[in-house]
């Protein structure tokens, strides 16, 4: 878990998602060569976003790269970056020309009845200065718990998968937390070069009245998007087959690049499949060991048999 606890640190929120992708290329640059198999890695001209293009590729998965944070307005104001929890105490760290940053929130209620979320600290921050949740990183035998579970257990995911992938692309994406935006070109640019149109939606689903910890992997029926049936029920029948424990979610609300693929001019069929935490959006998401285990396990076996 050494690499989970690396990229949980990293900060980069949605419309910043630089540093990841300079620490993804850094770890393909150290770690390529004991791939199974060497992937074309195409960086240049689609922003922050990475593609990873393995042998013949039938199916895609998509890791968003970025998170939920804060961004400094006046007056020590703070606007949040997608929807981050923001109850007083939470400690957000950052940078601006002065030095490094550590701070914390502090809710308000002004004369008017408005509410506002504020930094506290003993001199202004640089304005559009962006601050996340600082890092606390908690594990037992069961349990992993930091901020940023969401999505930077996906992009572990997919690059555990990338290790012993032989056929298959994996597409990391950016400002997903903030409703998308990168997701429609690189659909359009692996459909158009190489045909693909199945993907597999690596990210963080929540712990609810139906999904719970430790009882298998999730793989969503729906949430605010409505995936095509066929190809789920395609993904459930080789799940069954597996004995792999998994979970199925129903949800009317959130959503993920799955979403995005959906809306875009070409034929996606996609499913969102991942891991359940707890206390979600918050310094504090919680997954359980075994279900992370059993996405990896789904997502390579699926990546074979798609």
């Amino acid at each position: 878990m050494e690499l989970l606890q690396k990229l949980c640190s990293i900060a980069a929120p949605s419309g910043n998602e630089a540093p990841m992708k300079k620490f993804i290329l850094e770890y393909l640059n150290e770690n390529i060569s004991n791939f199974k198999v060497k992937p074309i890695v195409i960086s240049d001209g689609i922003q922050d976003c990475l593609v990873l293009k393995f042998g013949k590729p039938k199916t895609a998965v998509f890791a968003h790269l970025d998170s939920i944070g804060f961004t400094v307005r006046y007056d020590k104001e703070l606007v949040k970056i997608g929807g981050p929890k923001s109850y007083d105490g939470i400690k957000l760290v950052g940078k601006d020309s002065i030095g490094e940053i550590e701070t914390e929130i502090y809710n308000y209620e002004d004369d008017h009845g408005n509410n506002h979320i504020e930094y506290l600290l003993d001199r202004e921050i640089d304005r559009a200065t962006e601050l996340t949740f600082k890092p606390n990183w908690r594990e037992d035998d069961q349990f992993i718990q930091c901020c940023y579970m969401d999505n930077r257990l996906g992009v572990w995911n997919a690059l555990e998968i990338a290790k012993t992938l032989e056929n298959g692309i994996i597409c990391f994406s950016t400002y997903e937390e903030v409703g998308g935006g990168s997701v429609g070109f690189l659909g359009k640019y692996i459909y158009e070069k190489w045909g693909v149109n199945q993907a597999l939606i690596s990210d963080i689903t929540w712990v609810t009245n139906g999904v719970k910890h430790g009882e298998g992997v999730v793989i969503s029926r729906r949430d605010s998007g409505l995936p095509r049936r066929s190809y789920v029920d395609r993904i459930i029948e080789i799940a069954d087959k597996s004995n792999i424990p998994y979970q199925i979610e129903v949800e009317s609300t959130g959503g993920s690049d799955g979403n995005q693929l959906q809306k875009s001019p070409y034929p996606f069929d996609w499913c969102f499949i991942g891991a359940p935490e707890d206390f979600v959006h918050s310094p504090d998401e919680k997954v359980h060991k075994n279900d992370v285990k059993h996405m990896v396990e789904l997502y390579q076996l699926l990546m074979q048999k798609l």
